[in-house]
């Protein structure tokens, strides 16, 4: 069974979601995408993407979720606000 679990940055730039997105998929067995904007009113300072997701294609192991752990703390004390 698979599940999607929404991440989300509030504020960060679609260039950081990327970022993120590309080093989150170098961990075995994670599926991650973008989360498009869903707001319908434009503001400057909110960000084009709304968040990520992350799946498992197979069960992880518990380095893998470390990993992802790490990964996600990084971009959080380099980006939080």
């Amino acid at each position: 069974m698979e599940t999607k679990e929404k991440i989300e940055f509030v504020g960060l730039p679609l260039a950081v979601y990327r970022e993120i997105a590309a080093h989150l998929r170098q961990v075995e067995g994670l599926e991650v995408g973008l989360i498009p904007q869903s707001s319908q009113q434009f503001d400057y300072y909110q960000s084009q993407i709304e968040g990520l997701w992350i799946s498992w294609v197979s069960k992880p192991t518990f380095e893998s979720r470390q990993l992802v752990q790490q990964i996600l703390a990084y971009y959080q004390n380099r980006y939080s606000t």
